[in-house]
């Protein structure tokens, strides 16, 4: 490269002069606009390279699959080196270290972190709970952290919330009013979550911050390339981990001001995802990370079609612009177009609207902040080339940089360590154990005592025979003078019956003699 840039600055293209940004200006966040087609993943792998040669690691969202290429060395065409000639440049073929992730383990290292990083305010914001859920789910987390319980995954918040439900009374009393309707409508909201994927980013082994800040031992940043060509069928799980990551790092990083170069450079491709529908805590909550995050060396530099796309409040922070064409069919394109011309410094060579509608593929208008932070005079600027492949890895190509990577190994195989689903799950294993054997003891209990009782029965029966075998037989003596008695009384009768007899047959012999 024979274009002369200044110490501390990247070359972004070529005006009517180097156009280039300042490194001790880059932590002020940017934004990357155009309509489909202009060249807004040029731009953004240009710039991801020209910060990683300086030094800084980059994170960038890659939707579309095609900024896999910024791992492989460039084979420029000859329009490339056309471009390169007309600006001055030598094109020399060259690739920054890059570490591929996927949030679902398939094109990249995993990434995942715990639902207690995550927290229940910001969980409260992403599911979009009102106060009375919010409080629910803080209570949810307290008793989960008083009780021992880990929260890590989806199910270990799942089951933390069904044992604040089983035990609303006892808690109510402690902690506020839990109601089975409220949990329930949590869990509903978590169940959404978790239909877009959200079991494969909570768990662990969750992320180390370190390992997306990376340098190689050439001093060159690595670029952390993110497969989102799926996740962005998912927006609330894109946009989940978007603002996890960053609430990570203004939780983490110490305050530095305005270092000489940035910690950190993010470029978040469909950025307009993230601002969709959100619910206004939710944006709250992205305008504070962005305004205040800035001051821990991190740079966001957000990749969307329009300008419009982004609330005004996150889009006032925006220091660096890089607008590609748009295109004015519509009002609200016309509408869309003439705000992001007012957004420029003035140019008094040309009309910015007009210019922005009239860009070929590979124009800009460019717009950075000078030594003071004050921006720049918009630019119309043709993009450099950039020096690595345009276009993505083949399949064996990202295999291979994944396997050579330096945290292979560190996060491929999930670990799922007894937290508070699997201590839930035992309680209650333990607990029917425990009904079981007490049912159990209180049947054998109540059998002994029955058999008990017929022993009882028997040894009474047995006492009363014996009381009347050791009784004198006065009955049996009785008995027996009265059968004596009666035997003498018939055997009388019968002597004089028959005297009687004998005398009637003997008289009438006599008589009738």
């Amino acid at each position: 490269m024979t274009l002369a840039i200044g110490e501390g600055e990247i070359l972004i293209g070529l005006g009517e002069g180097p156009v280039t940004q300042r490194l001790d200006r880059s932590n002020r966040h940017g934004v990357v606009a155009g309509a489909t087609g202009t060249g807004k993943t040029v731009t953004l792998q240009v710039m991801a390279q020209a910060f990683a040669d300086a030094g800084v690691p980059v994170f960038a969202a890659d939707v579309k699959g095609d900024l896999s290429g910024v791992a492989a060395l460039g084979t420029p065409n000859e329009k490339m080196q056309a471009r390169a000639a007309s600006m001055d440049i030598t094109l020399t073929p060259a690739a920054p270290p890059t570490i591929f992730w996927d949030l679902f383990g398939e094109k990249g290292h995993p990434i995942r972190t715990t639902i207690s990083e995550m927290g229940p305010l910001l969980l409260s914001r992403l599911l979009e709970l009102n106060d009375v859920q919010e409080g629910v789910l803080t209570i949810t987390f307290h008793v989960a952290d008083k009780d021992g319980l880990l929260l890590l995954d989806l199910k270990d918040l799942q089951a933390a919330l069904k044992y604040v439900a089983d035990n609303a009374g006892e808690i109510g009393t402690q902690y506020g009013n839990v109601s089975a309707a409220t949990v329930g409508t949590i869990q509903r909201k978590l169940l959404t979550l978790q239909t877009q994927g959200a079991e494969h980013f909570f768990g662990e082994p969750a992320l180390n911050l370190a390992d997306i800040m990376r340098t190689d031992t050439a001093g060159r940043g690595y670029v952390n390339v993110l497969a989102a060509d799926r996740l962005i069928q998912s927006p609330k799980l894109y946009s989940t981990f978007l603002l996890w990551l960053l609430s990570e790092l203004f939780e983490e990083l110490p305050e530095v001001g305005d270092p000489e170069k940035p910690k950190l450079v993010f470029f978040f491709d469909e950025a307009h995802l993230l601002f969709n529908d959100a619910p206004k805590p939710l944006l709250e909550k992205i305008e504070q990370v962005v305004r205040l995050i800035r001051s821990k060396g991190v740079g966001i530099y957000f990749v969307t079609q329009n300008p419009a796309d982004i609330p005004d409040a996150v889009l006032g922070q925006l220091g660096a612009r890089v607008q590609h064409a748009l295109r004015a069919y519509t009002p609200a394109d016309q509408k869309g177009l003439k705000a992001a011309a007012q957004s420029f410094r003035v140019n008094p060579a040309f009309d910015t609207a007009e210019t922005i509608q009239a860009l070929g593929v590979g124009e800009a208008l460019v717009s950075v902040l000078d030594a003071k932070g004050a921006p720049c005079v918009v630019q119309k600027t043709l993009i450099r080339p950039p020096a690595s492949r345009l276009g993505p890895l083949t399949p064996e190509e990202r295999a291979a940089a994944i396997a050579r990577s330096p945290v292979a190994g560190l996060y491929d195989t999930a670990q799922d360590r007894a937290s508070a689903y699997e201590t839930l799950q035992g309680r209650a294993a333990q607990a029917q154990k425990d009904a079981a054997a007490a049912a159990s003891a209180a049947e054998a209990e109540r059998q002994r005592a029955a058999e008990e009782k017929v022993r009882e029965r028997e040894r009474a029966r047995e006492e009363r025979e014996d009381a009347r075998a050791s009784r004198p037989r006065a009955s049996s003596s009785r008995q027996g003078m009265a059968e004596t008695f009666a035997k003498s009384l018939l055997r009388t009768v019968a002597s004089q019956a028959g005297r009687e007899i004998m005398r009637g047959l003997l008289g009438g012999l006599s008589r009738r003699r």
